[in-house]
């Protein structure tokens, strides 16, 4: 009897396992997606600029009045750079980010509601 709640529980904890990686949001921009704080957040690195995409459960979250700090890390280089609302559910890096491949980045965000939320990514 044991061992049938015991099947049966790893079966359960692999059925939510995977439903809780398919909430994972997909990228919508072709950037970096990570998840923090209920929100998922999108890296893009375009043409010298740096924006970050902020959904709320497949939703865009506004982002008017956020702002924030990102620090990149390449190699022993470590650069801060200021976050601010780019409109809509963006935030622009002001800066030049130095994102390579084995770069990794974390941008703490501050939303007009003062919550705030830490998110890492790495560039692969």
């Amino acid at each position: 009897m044991k061992k049938i709640f015991a099947v049966a529980a790893c079966a359960a904890g692999l059925v939510l396992s995977g439903q809780a990686l398919a909430h994972g949001a997909k990228p919508k921009h072709g950037g970096i997606v990570q998840t923090a704080g209920d929100l998922s957040f999108e890296l893009v690195a375009r043409d010298g600029a740096t924006t970050i995409y902020v959904d709320d459960h497949g939703k865009d979250k506004p982002t008017a009045g956020a702002s924030g700090t990102m620090t990149v890390l390449t190699g022993t280089q470590k650069t801060e750079l200021p976050l601010e609302s780019g409109g809509d559910n963006t935030l622009v890096v002001k800066g030049k980010a130095l994102l390579e491949k084995g770069s990794k980045a974390v941008a703490s965000v501050s939303f007009a509601d003062k919550k705030t939320v830490s998110v890492r990514f790495s560039v692969k």
